[in-house]
C-alpha cells in the first residue's frame, strides 16, 4: 500500500474512533456514522478479495453503497471503474471490453444489457471471464473514461497516489472556510467529483450522496430545477462542486430568492469556460463560487482559486502538486499527477502533458485559459464533445448533405444543416435529427438546428481547398445563429 493511501486509511480509521456519532455518509435515506464506514468498507474489501480480481467496475447511481465499494477497492488496490450515468449502452459495452471487467456491481436496469455482454449474476456481482491482456499500467487504481469526445471513449489510467494528493489539495484549498457538509451534485463516475469526495472524507464532514433521482438530474444535462432547490434547501450543504451550468441554475434561483445560498462557504467550479460576468453575479448573489481548472489525464484540478488567491475570471494559481508552463504557441503544459498511460496504449513516458489549451499567466501567477488548440467543445455541463463525430452522424443519415455543430460554454449544441436536396422539406431533416440523435448519449445529440440558405463552399471561404470546413470562420459567420435560440431554430425532437 502506497504511504498516500496508507494515510487515507489511517485517517478514516481516525474519524471513527473519535468522531463518534458524526455522520459520514448520508444517502436518499441511509446515514452511516465514521466508525460504520470503516467497518462496511473493510468488510467489501474481503468480498472483492474473495472474487480474486483485479478489476471491478461500479455502474452505480450516487448513494453510500457506490461509496463503500469505491473505497473498498481503493484500499484492496484493485483498479476501480465507474461509469458514467449518461454514457450510451455502446459506450458502456465499449468500456467493460475494453478494461476486462471480470466483476461489475450495477443498478437493477443494467440486468439486460450486461447479460447481453456474456455477463451472469451472482450475489451482488455480475461476472465474466476475460483471455489475454488489457494492457492496463502496472498501478492503476482508477480507470476513468473519458466523456466521450467520439463513441469510443479513451480509458485513462490514474495511480492511488496522484487521485490522494489532488483530494488532499482540494482539503487544503478549502480548509480556511471548515466545510463541514459536502453534497455531491455531478455522478461519483465524474473524476472531479469522486475525488472531491474524498476531500471531504479527509476532512471529517458529513457527505451527502444524494441518487441523481432524487437531486432531479437526468442524464448529462437534464435538471427539474425545484426538485434539485428542495434537496439543497433540506440538506443545506457547505460545499458543492459545480459545472457552469449548475452554477448559472442557482445563480438565477438566487437571484429570484428560490435558492438560499447562505450555508455554502465552498462551490468549486469547473469542467467547462465559466463567463466572468457570472462569476461576478454569484458574488453579488452571495454564492462563494471558486473557478478551477483541470483534466483528467491529470488526476483532475491542477489549479484553482481560494479565499486568501482569488482573481475573477481566471482559473486560479497551480495547486502545489504541479509545476504548470507554457509552451512556445501558448499551450499549458502541466507536470505533476499524470497519468500512468491511456489504457491499451504504451506507458506515458514524457513528464509534461500537453493539455491542449491555450493559457497565459498574470504578474501574480494566475492563469488565464484562452481557448482549446483542437477543434472539441465542451459544454456547459462539462462534457467533451468531438463535433466532427456528431457531424458524421448527421451526415451520414438521409437528408442531411452538410453539419456543422457547435455548442462551447452552452447547455445544448446546435447544428447549421444544408439538405441534399432543396425540396427537402423541414419536417425530413427534423427526422434526420432525431434519428442521428438516438445513435449519440445525450451530451452530444443536437438540440438545436438551423437550415441554411447556402452550402459551405470554398468559395465563399467557409471551406478548405480540400473540402474541410473552416471553423472559425463558420463560427464567426453565424456566431448569433449558433448561441442564441433565435425563433428560426427548430428544437430537435
Amino acid at each position: 500500500m502506497s504511504p498516500d493511501l496508507e494515510r487515507f486509511r489511517q485517517v478514516l480509521r481516525h474519524h471513527a474512533e473519535h468522531n463518534t456519532g458524526s455522520v459520514a455518509l448520508w444517502g436518499d435515506q441511509l446515514q452511516l456514522d465514521y466508525a460504520t464506514l470503516y467497518a462496511e468498507v473493510t468488510y467489501r474489501q474481503q468480498r472483492l478479495r474473495d472474487e480474486h480480481v483485479k478489476v471491478v467496475v461500479l455502474a452505480l447511481d450516487n448513494g453510500v453503497e457506490a461509496m463503500l465499494w469505491d473505497l473498498a477497492a481503493l484500499f484492496e488496490g484493485l483498479t476501480c471503474v465507474t461509469l458514467p450515468p449518461f454514457f450510451s449502452p455502446t459506450q458502456r459495452s465499449h468500456c467493460l471490453a475494453q478494461s476486462h471487467a471480470e466483476r461489475v456491481i450495477a443498478e437493477p436496469q443494467l440486468a439486460a444489457e450486461l447479460q447481453a455482454a456474456g455477463y451472469e449474476k451472482n450475489a451482488e456481482f455480475w461476472c465474466r471471464t476475460f483471455s489475454g491482456s488489457n494492457r492496463m499500467p502496472e498501478g492503476t487504481a482508477k480507470l476513468t473514461f473519458t466523456s466521450g469526445t467520439t463513441g469510443t471513449p479513451k480509458g485513462v489510467c490514474l495511480s492511488a497516489e496522484s487521485i490522494l494528493r489532488v483530494a488532499q489539495e482540494l482539503d487544503q484549498a478549502s480548509r480556511s472556510t471548515h466545510p463541514q457538509h459536502h453534497l455531491a451534485l455531478l455522478p461519483l463516475a465524474i473524476l472531479l467529483e469522486n475525488i472531491g469526495c474524498y476531500a471531504a472524507l479527509y476532512a471529517g464532514a458529513t457527505l451527502s450522496l444524494p441518487s441523481q433521482k432524487t437531486l432531479g438530474i437526468q442524464g448529462a444535462s437534464g435538471v427539474d430545477m425545484p426538485q434539485l432547490l428542495g434537496c439543497l434547501a433540506s440538506r443545506s450543504p457547505q460545499s458543492l462542486i459545480l459545472v457552469p451550468q449548475l452554477l448559472l441554475m442557482l445563480v438565477s434561483a438566487a437571484e429570484q430568492k428560490a435558492f438560499d445560498p447562505t450555508p455554502l462557504r465552498f462551490a468549486a467550479v469547473g469542467g467547462a469556460r465559466v463567463s466572468e460576468a457570472l462569476l461576478h453575479r454569484a458574488q453579488r448573489a452571495g454564492v462563494p463560487v471558486y473557478e478551477g481548472y483541470g483534466l483528467s489525464e491529470c488526476a483532475s484540478v491542477v489549479c484553482l482559486n481560494t479565499p486568501q488567491a482569488r482573481r475573477p475570471g481566471s482559473v486560479g494559481r497551480p495547486l502545489p502538486h504541479v509545476q504548470i508552463r507554457l509552451a512556445d504557441d501558448g499551450e499549458v503544459l502541466i507536470k505533476g499527477s499524470t497519468l500512468l498511460g491511456y489504457l491499451g496504449e504504451a506507458p506515458h513516458a514524457d513528464e509534461w502533458w500537453p493539455s491542449g489549451d491555450l493559457g497565459e499567466f498574470d504578474p501574480e501567477g494566475f492563469l488565464y485559459l484562452k481557448g482549446r488548440k483542437k477543434h472539441q467543445f465542451v459544454t456547459s455541463f462539462g462534457r467533451n464533445v468531438n463535433p466532427e463525430w456528431v457531424e458524421a452522424e448527421l451526415t451520414q443519415r438521409r437528408h442531411i448533405a452538410q453539419a456543422f455543430v457547435y455548442g462551447e460554454a452552452m447547455p445544448g449544441n446546435h447544428a447549421l444543416l444544408w439538405p441534399q436536396r432543396a425540396d427537402c422539406s423541414d419536417e425530413q431533416l427534423a427526422a434526420a435529427v432525431a434519428e442521428a440523435n438516438e445513435a449519440l448519449p445525450d451530451y452530444a445529440q443536437v438540440h438545436h438546428w438551423i437550415r441554411l440558405e447556402q452550402p459551405f463552399t470554398a468559395t465563399n471561404g467557409l471551406l478548405t481547398a480540400n473540402g474541410r470546413p473552416r471553423r472559425d470562420a463558420i463560427v464567426e459567420r453565424y456566431r448569433a445563429q449558433l448561441t442564441e435560440t433565435a425563433l428560426s431554430e427548430e428544437p430537435a425532437s
